[in-house]
């Protein structure tokens, strides 16, 4: 099983292979592992896509640089599932590249996809297939909850995992946020119709009304409409004293910029779909300012732990991780370990093996010790509270600048 030590190991091996996406050329003796890797490339998320690959092929290089699985060599395979007609990811898409990864009897397990709706799309194939995926980033509750199993797993088995924790809690706890730490009594909700958007919305709007705050209303935003001042201006009319956007940048980053026109001073919020460089070049200052976001998972790129990850990744990459980076590292650690301990054992590396093998998974990696419980969730639920405030002296697109870590979000 991968140490700390070993995962310094790993990072400190990575070369300069990774920083145009290539995996290491297999020697003639090993056998070949693939792993699949589904991202939104193209479209309003691909600034955030990109870092997730990087990150990935890092691990996945100093994986084979290391020799981490003894006569095997790791191959990745990259798929996008964002389309310039979707404008950011699309569930066909996704689900064209699930048909893929489980066509190929070499891929044995995958990481992403990054976004909800793509994984909704993806998971009843993948599970068909046999085929495990580990996703840095998608939080959507329904695709690992057990009442929704026949739709998502009909197979059977959880083949869905995740680096980071569900919007079961990104949404309710951010409410808790907008109560206990902003006292906000008054609040309308919005989202962007996509499944990660609609989810987190419900799951703040229920938890904003347990707290007491005034609901004032759900408005559900078109994400290729270029308008959304006529609801903005209803908000405004209604006198509330903030609003929460649950979605991703395609609809955030027009919707940032109208609103900074419309109620500049109010207090805005969002999920991790919001917490992007995406947003930061997209919507620019000064109409972020002042935004607050979260992400589901523990904030580390400002954290020791990390700092031989980020050094090492700006060193290749030229740009710095975001948090998000940190998570799709970790997600890589796990199908390395996950293959590593069947290999030990001398039984053939099949999809099967691998799944049973994460589901047991107790990796040391750079966010702590990843375990998931029955169903492939995150056993960890930190969500982490965001504040951007400009930083002119970083640039601006720069997450970790822009971002003022605050605290954990208060759990429910």
């Amino acid at each position: 099983m991968l140490n700390r030590r070993r995962a310094a190991q790993l990072i400190a091996s990575a070369s300069a292979v990774a920083a145009i996406g290539g995996t290491r050329a297999a020697s003639a003796a090993d056998k070949i592992i693939k792993i699949g890797a589904d991202l939104s490339l193209t479209g309003a998320d691909a600034q955030g896509a990109s870092r997730v690959k990087n990150a990935i092929t890092m691990a996945v290089n100093a994986a084979n640089d290391g020799h981490a699985v003894p006569g095997y060599t790791f191959e990745l395979m990259i798929l996008d599932d964002g389309t310039a007609t979707a404008g950011q990811y699309d569930p066909a898409q996704a689900a064209t590249n699930a048909r893929k990864m489980v066509s190929d009897p070499l891929v044995v397990a995958a990481i992403g996809p990054q976004m909800s709706g793509a994984g909704k799309a993806m998971t009843p194939i993948l599970s068909q297939g046999g085929l495990s995926t580990i996703t840095p980033s998608s939080t959507n509750p329904d695709i690992t909850n057990p009442k929704f199993a026949a739709q998502y797993r009909p197979a059977g088995k959880p083949i869905y995992f995740r680096t980071v924790t569900t919007d079961a809690f990104q949404g309710p706890n951010m409410a808790n946020f907008f109560a206990e730490v902003l006292k906000v009594k008054k609040v309308y909700v919005l989202d962007d119709s996509g499944a990660f958007g609609v989810g987190v919305a419900d799951a703040f709007e229920a938890q904003a009304k347990k707290k007491g705050m005034e609901v004032l209303g759900r408005d559900r935003l078109d994400p290729k409409a270029a308008d959304y001042t006529a609801i903005l201006t209803k908000i405004k009319s209604l006198n509330a004293e903030a609003f929460y956007y649950g979605g991703v940048s395609q609809a955030g980053v027009k919707l940032a910029k109208q609103a900074y026109d419309i109620v500049p001073t109010m207090i805005k919020g969002g999920p991790d779909g919001m917490t992007s460089a995406d947003l930061l070049s997209g919507a620019g200052f000064p109409a972020v300012e002042g935004w607050y976001t979260t992400i589901a998972a523990p904030h580390l790129v400002d954290d020791t732990k990390a700092a031989e990850f980020v050094k090492t990744f700006k060193g290749l990459f030229g740009t710095a991780p975001d948090d998000y980076s940190i998570t799709a590292y970790d997600a890589a650690l796990v199908v390395i370990d996950a293959v590593k301990r069947v290999a030990a054992t001398g039984k053939p590396v099949t999809r099967e093996a691998v799944t049973d093998a994460m589901l047991t998974a107790k990796v040391p990696t750079i966010q702590g010790v990843v375990s998931f419980d029955a169903n492939g969730d995150l056993a960890d639920r930190t969500v982490s509270v965001f504040h951007i405030q400009k930083d002119p002296s970083k640039p601006l697109d720069d997450v970790s600048a822009q971002y003022k870590y605050l605290q954990v979000a208060p759990q429910s």
